[in-house]
């Protein structure tokens, strides 16, 4: 097997990360919500247009804070896709719901809205909205569904900072929406995330459930005299210095995506001339109305098969292509919780079939050509 030179992956580093750092370091404020922390917030709540932000270790965080916001117990339940990262599911498992697992549209991996009104019942909280690669899911349908019976929506952006769904930022449509800045993302401080609130009545709390549940917010404000225990809570604010990190990109996140965008397109392009289709392989659903974030590029591959000869023979050159979650409902946990094989059929089938390729800020024209190169031979190849 030849080395990587042609990785999945490479975080995102513009030119001005370490003068940043140096910044925090020169201030002394190296601990949460510092300067650069409230730069961050100011930003995403002015670009996305959303009313209170707050920056979190970690997007499975961001869903923490989101289920105690809901004051979410014992028997409560909340929908979401089967194709998604278990940091969806864990975050209301930990306080006693059950997740309601549900199918996926077979174009965009995205929650099939039809399925969630089949799964709705009584117990019904919530419905957790994961934009899968970026690519919006039917926000519409899912707005109308959740109005109609009084439950809440929310979205798990991971993949999704900067798109948008008929001309509407991402996060903007549910009561409360989660970012993530792992280094896997469009941007990135290493590890990290973001709560956006777009239910204001939700903010002060918030501020104390990031605080190890204390008023300390307050006590910065001015509005007490000491700060103390009030609530439950956790220590859910990053440090300064990932703040600092993540401004630089911040301030760069335009072009970043533009050329993300732009590497996304080139593929989507250079595929459909190779006429992949021919083989098998399906391209991502790219709907009219939305603008994706170019968070991933995928193929489906004709079979798992198909998929594991592709990916072994772009490892051969050097190229590192990847498949993506196992579905929870087949998972340990999953079948614990009553699912099995043949529940959800079209995450099942897409799981076994999808194959990421490289997509990274600073991804070369020639390389992305070696990876076309590469998975058109393998598919030529019969895989």
């Amino acid at each position: 097997m030849n080395p990587v030179n042609i990785p999945f992956n490479r975080p995102t580093r513009t030119r001005r990360e370490l003068e940043h750092l140096a910044a925090a370091l020169e201030n002394g404020h190296l601990s949460g919500a510092g300067p650069y922390t409230h730069r961050c917030q100011q930003w995403l709540a002015d670009t996305l247009a959303v009313p209170r932000v707050f920056l979190t270790t970690s997007a499975t965080h961001a869903l923490e804070m989101m289920a105690l916001l809901l004051e979410i117990r014992h028997g409560d339940e909340v929908i979401l896709p089967s194709f998604a990262f278990v940091s969806l599911a864990n975050a209301f498992l930990l306080f006693g719901a059950r997740p309601v697992l549900a199918d996926v549209h077979e174009d965009t991996l995205n929650l099939d809205e039809r399925c969630v009104t089949e799964l709705i019942t009584p117990r019904t909280r919530a419905v957790l909205a994961l934009h899968y690669a970026g690519m919006p899911c039917e926000m519409k349908e899912l707005t109308e569904i959740c109005q109609s019976r009084r439950i809440d929506l929310l979205e798990d952006l991971a993949h999704g900072l900067l798109a948008a769904y008929h001309g509407r930022a991402l996060g903007t449509f549910g009561r409360m929406a989660a970012l993530s800045f792992h280094q896997t993302k469009i941007l990135t401080c290493g590890e990290g995330g973001a709560l956006l609130l777009n239910d204001e009545s939700l903010a002060d709390r918030a501020a104390v459930l990031l605080e190890k549940g204390t008023d300390r917010f307050s006590f910065l404000r001015g509005e007490v005299d000491n700060y103390t225990w009030v609530d439950i809570g956790s220590s859910y604010t990053p440090a300064d210095l990932l703040a600092a990190f993540l401004w630089a990109q911040l301030e760069e996140a335009e072009a970043i995506q533009q050329r993300r965008c732009r590497c996304w397109e080139y593929y989507d392009r250079q595929f459909r001339q190779a006429a992949v289709e021919k083989y098998g392989a399906r391209l991502p659903g790219w709907p009219a109305h939305c603008r994706h974030s170019a968070g991933v590029f995928y193929l489906l591959c004709p079979s798992e098969t198909c998929r594991e000869a592709v990916r072994n023979y772009l490892a051969s050159r050097g190229i590192q292509a990847t498949f993506h979650y196992i579905p929870l409902h087949l998972s340990r946990m999953g079948r614990r919780l009553g699912y099995k094989p043949g529940d959800l059929p079209v995450t099942e089938d897409v799981a076994g079939r999808i194959l990421r390729l490289p997509l990274f800020d600073g991804l070369t024209t020639d390389e992305q050509d070696r990876v076309i190169h590469g998975v058109m031979t393998a598919l030529a190849r019969g895989g």
